[in-house]
């Protein structure tokens, strides 16, 4: 780690850039290959002595595209900025092509240095989770967002080759702090690589425990691969057809005639596909509504605020794990695996076990337990055995149900929320010792575990956007309450969500507690167009086009902001939309923007007033 190389590239048709900065030490490189400077000698011993030396190029999506690039300058020995822009756009193009996007990657054993890719690490190649350098200059909140300065194809001039190479040593300053900000993620690969002996640099972290899992299964001697003329295809077991009722728990049973009614209804059904199996599936107990779905239960009060006091508590029971280990406890798995599959899952959670539990690698394991039980529906996977999803995700929701059938006998108790692996309630204190009773035999009967917090205060919107105070202190926040956010989350306006937790927690006026809020980075909004688009801000009469990603706050002394979006099949007209209709908006890419800037703070109180109004 202390010899690592962040590096980046840019290509145009007559021009190639690299850039590169060492990750601890201020100490940087540039190179250039162009119509009037050819480095090609100059990069290709940069990389002979990063080699020499056991460095690591570190990269953003630098496996999917940047590496491939300079691969390809290497293998050549020499080469000109069009021959790269070339392999440049057909990689590019590749993402387009069913299958041929692999084509243009380069097998760990034959790249001349060792790269860690934080775009790989982070799982932003998932589609759910895609994000850009961009996006996270604004979510790490730097101090410019700057976006390519040409449009891609643009032959340069010379005159603007500074320019270029400015901007590749901006990102390779921006990437290089995202990877101080992802140190904990990369040390723990290295602990497993080290451990297993095995490439786990740049696996996200669900990739890390099902790769962990299949590593397992084939020391136990479970085959998980068939190998034939077309190479390495995962066994599975494929369902044309699944009877409910084998998934379910065969001693499952309620008192409540509206569960039992569900029960049935389940167990009647067969099913082709695991999709849409539960639309409007609901069951109403005692005026609470369960909602029933592939996903998991739920259910909640709205719109309320509930608060622990001197004769009632509110209790928050949730089940440790629940999904790994409902297969654990009831030895459920994928039929080609077997049984071991059950054992080696068991192994992994006694894994976590061992470390505090908001670190890095228990959060990790987590995520790897959880995506074992996801990819079961992952037709792609070594996992897939359907009748496994649904034996978990029925049995976590009806053993929820008992759950709650149980507690429902306490006087004066109250559910107030079900979601996917737990409920809360408001019981009496009197009765606290039956809650305790309740939660024993149900563990009991279900070899499962439940994890138990009081809560002060619950402020709840709906089942998912809530604030939760517990009762020893710290706040847990769900949906738009939250404002401690993943990388590939909007960062936009924190200023709401923190506002509105000092009003409902604290008692705090709005807009005072608006106005002589501290940090204007917590005021900053993003909006993003693709390179097909343009962003577009009208003041004062003239129009300015803006960069396709730009931070904005909403501001007195702004102007009107606009997408700019290319016309529709058979459309001339281009298409013309409002961002923030009816506000002023100040572009502040450069943070120094704000210095002048008239907050207009009714845009926030409003924001503020959607999360707040009806629960206060």
């Amino acid at each position: 780690m202390s010899n690592d190389i962040v590096w980046d590239i840019e290509t145009f048709p007559n021009v190639f850039t690299l850039a590169a900065e060492h990750a601890w030490l201020p100490i940087t490189w540039e190179f250039e290959i162009s119509d009037w400077r050819n480095d090609s000698r100059a990069i290709i011993e940069f990389v002979q002595y990063l080699k020499q030396t056991n460095a690591r190029m570190v990269g953003f999506n630098s496996l999917g595209f940047d590496y491939p690039v300079l691969h390809t300058l290497i293998r050549m020995g020499h080469s000109d900025a069009t021959t790269l822009y070339q392999k440049a756009m057909a990689i590019i193009h590749s993402q387009d092509e069913d299958g041929s996007k692999w084509l243009h990657q380069v097998n760990p054993s034959d790249r001349f240095v060792e790269q860690i890719d934080l775009f790989k690490i982070h799982h932003f190649d998932n589609k759910a989770r895609a994000t850009s350098l961009k996006v996270l200059e604004f979510n790490m909140r730097s101090e410019s967002i700057e976006d390519l300065p040409f449009p891609v194809g643009t032959v340069l001039t010379q005159g603007q080759v500074p320019v270029l190479k400015n901007y590749n040593k901006h990102d390779v300053a921006q990437t290089k702090k995202f990877y101080h900000q992802s140190l904990d993620m990369i040390t723990f690969r290295e602990e497993l690589t080290r451990k297993y002996d095995r490439d786990f640099m740049n696996h996200n972290d669900t990739k890390i425990g099902k790769d962990y899992f299949i590593m397992k299964l084939e020391e136990a001697g479970v085959a998980c691969y068939d190998f034939g003329s077309k190479g390495r295809t995962p066994r599975q077991t494929k369902r044309p057809v699944i009877a409910l009722k084998d998934a379910i728990l065969p001693w499952i049973e309620f008192e409540q005639p509206d569960f039992n009614r569900v029960l049935n209804w389940l167990k009647a059904q067969s099913i082709t596909e695991t999709k849409g199996v539960f639309t409007d599936l609901t069951s109403t107990i005692n005026g609470f509504t369960f909602v029933f779905g592939l996903g998991g239960i739920h259910g909640s009060v709205e719109s309320e605020v509930i608060e622990s006091d001197a004769e009632s508590i509110i209790v928050d029971l949730d089940v440790t794990s629940y999904y790994p280990n409902l297969a654990i406890t009831n030895g459920f798995h994928p039929a080609h695996l077997g049984k071991d599959f059950v054992s080696i899952y068991k192994h992994l959670f006694e894994q976590r076990k061992q470390y505090p539990k908001k670190s890095a690698e228990s959060a990790m394991l987590k995520l790897a337990l959880n995506g074992v039980y996801g990819d079961s529906n992952n037709q792609f996977s070594v996992f897939y055995d359907p009748l496994f999803t649904m034996s978990i995700t029925l049995n976590g929701q009806l053993l929820l149900c008992l759950l709650a059938e149980g507690l429902m006998h306490i006087p004066g108790l109250r559910l107030i929320q079900v979601n996917t692996d737990g409920l809360t309630v408001k019981v009496p204190r009197e009765h606290k010792l039956l809650v305790d009773m309740a939660r024993a035999a149900w563990q009991l009967r279900t070899g499962l575990n439940l994890e138990e917090a009081i809560y002060k205060a619950m402020m709840i919107r709906d089942v998912n956007n809530y604030i939760a105070v517990y009762e020893g202190g710290g706040t847990k926040r769900k949906g738009a309450y939250e404002h401690d956010m993943d990388w590939h989350q909007n960062h936009g306006a924190m200023v709401v969500a923190k506002v509105a937790e000092k009003v409902l927690v604290d008692g705090a006026p709005i807009r005072k507690t608006l106005e002589q809020w501290p940090d204007i980075m917590d005021f900053m909004l993003r909006t993003k167009v693709p390179r097909s688009s343009h962003l577009a801000i009208e003041r004062d009469g003239v129009t300015s086009q803006l960069q396709n990603i730009t931070r904005y706050i909403i501001a007195k002394n702004g102007g009107r902001l606009f997408k700019w979006l290319p016309p529709l099949k058979g459309k001339q007209e281009w298409r013309k939309i409002g961002v923030e209709s009816g506000w002023g908006v100040r572009p502040c890419n450069n943070i120094r923007d704000a210095d002048d800037v008239e907050i207009d703070y009714d845009y926030y109180i409003r924001e503020v007033e959607k999360l707040v109004l009806g629960l206060v």
